[in-house]
Parts: structure tokens; sequence; C-alpha cells
């Protein structure tokens, strides 16, 4: 599954999605997302459209700066989870995870959550396919 985001040698970032979910990405792609999201963000607080709005910039930044890390596939293709990252997970070393492909990322998820989120979402899966095939 992963070499169809990434093929061979081509670096990985790891991104806290939701509480129980971590997401795999291209590093290209999630970084040149986050750049033009950034980007878009500057020329708000530049145009002063934030004003009033520090706050939540700065959680932005907090949250952007602590959100994804680096990483490198293992052997057999293995992915290991950094400590602060595998809390964020809601797991412990060598527990079992859940990998759900994301169209454009690979989700790595806690077992729980995943369930959790699934029977949220599930109920809305007509709807939405069709909104979007539509």
């Amino acid at each position: 599954m992963l070499e169809l985001l990434v093929p061979a040698g081509e670096p990985l970032v790891l991104v806290k999605e939701r509480p129980g979910c971590l997401s795999l990405w291209n590093a290209t792609i999630w970084q040149r997302e986050m750049e033009q999201g950034v980007a878009i963000v500057k020329q708000k607080i530049q145009a002063g459209r934030l004003a009033g709005q520090m706050g939540r910039v700065q959680m932005l930044g907090r949250l952007l700066s602590t959100r994804h890390t680096p990483i490198d596939l293992g052997d057999r293709g293995r992915v290991l989870i950094p400590e602060g990252f595998r809390e964020f997970l809601a797991t412990s070393a060598g527990t079992d995870v859940l990998v759900v492909g994301a169209a454009v990322c690979v989700e790595i998820w806690n077992p729980s959550r995943w369930l959790s989120y699934l029977e949220g979402r599930i109920p809305k899966f007509r709807r939405l396919f069709d909104q979007l095939s539509g």
C-alpha cells in the first residue's frame, strides 16, 4: 500500500490527525500542502484580516510545530512510531493497530478509536459518496 503513495527512497512524514489516529504521507506532498496553507495565513496577517486573532494564529503555530515528524520505513516496511506519537495514538509498543487507506495517505488507527469513528461515519456513507461522485 505504501509504495502507491511513496516511491522507494522518497521521504515520509508521520502526522497527528485526531486522537487515536496518525497518518503517513509522502513528505513532499504533505509539505507542499502545508506551505500553501501557511502562505495564505501569512497573507491574511499582512492584510490585517486576522487582527484580533493572534491567539488562534499562535495555536495554529504550536499545532503545526508539534503534529508531524519525518519518518523512515524500517525493515519489511515497518514503521517505528515515536513515543509522543504513540501516546497520541493511545497505544504502547508492540500493540496491534489498524492500517487504513485514506485515498491521499495511509492512516494508522488505535482499533477502538477506529470503531468509534466508523460507527459515527458509516450511516453517512451513501450521502457522502453521492455528493463526491455526482
